[in-house]
């Protein structure tokens, strides 16, 4: 286990934090890439844990790059053209495509600022919920550079093609009651009840059958990749693997009964 990522168990609930406050979190360098990508396949191979929260220590969820680091081309700004290239390639897109795989449901608990590569990486979950101290912004322009971490795919379809290019092409900052009127976050809270909020809503997916549960998030992310009919033979598919599951009869006893379910994953 990484000290850059803390993980923490309560029950079939995970808590990955984002431990760099004195770099705001940054999520550019190797140590934390190698975190995050290692968190994610230790879940996906663990069929106990039913979601994930992922937040930052200290006052920011994440600074995105580390600016310092940029301004010396050190470790992944290091290097010119084709060498750059494989830079990105080899290090910080690994963060989208390991959370692009995660199995289960992640919820972003956005605790301070979300900027650059740290708002791609609260796009990147399935549900988010924001401090009303949080704020969000695509700002790789300001920089004179661009979301190299596949920020262009994941804002659009959070918030739509329209306040992604605002957003990416102005840098400018989106506060956390901007953010829920444009649906970036679901829920804002204050800042001390942003983890019992965000654990609530962990407590709320987790209740539920997990195969079913990890099936529902494989459907939604293929949703946007396939065609109506692409989705409808998958979706026919994993419904028949559904109902085969010990927890899909449990499911039905505890409806017909009147009682919660007891769900193992099988």
């Amino acid at each position: 286990m990484s000290d850059d990522l803390l993980i923490e168990r309560d029950g079939d609930v995970v808590t990955w934090t984002l431990n760099l406050p004195d770099l705001r979190n940054a999520i550019s360098d190797v140590g934390i890439i190698d975190a995050i990508v290692d968190a994610v396949t230790a879940t996906n191979n663990d069929h106990s844990i039913r979601a994930v929260i992922l937040t930052g220590a200290g006052s920011a969820f994440s600074a995105g790059g580390n600016v310092k680091a940029m301004a010396a081309g050190e470790g992944l700004f290091g290097g010119a053209g084709h060498t750059q290239r494989i830079g990105y390639r080899e290090g910080i897109q690994r963060i989208p495509r390991a959370m692009y795989s995660l199995e289960v449901p992640v919820i972003a608990a956005v605790n301070g600022p979300a900027v650059g590569a740290g708002c791609d990486l609260a796009m990147m979950c399935d549900l988010r919920v924001a401090s009303s101290t949080a704020f969000f912004a695509e700002s790789f322009v300001k920089l004179g550079i661009i979301p190299g971490d596949g920020g262009a795919w994941f804002l659009p379809r959070i918030i739509g093609p329209a306040r992604a290019a605002e957003m990416a092409l102005t840098g400018d900052r989106v506060d956390a009651a901007t953010a829920l009127d444009w649906g970036m976050v679901s829920q804002v809270v204050d800042p001390d009840e942003l983890l019992p909020t965000a654990r609530a809503l962990a407590a709320r997916v987790a209740v539920n059958p997990p195969v079913a549960v990890r099936m529902t998030k494989k459907l939604l992310r293929e949703s946007s990749q396939q065609t109506l009919d692409q989705l409808l033979e998958l979706s026919a598919a994993m419904q028949g693997l559904a109902h085969q599951t010990e927890d899909h009869r449990e499911a039905v006893a505890a409806m017909l009964e009147k009682r919660p379910g007891v769900y193992i994953g099988r």
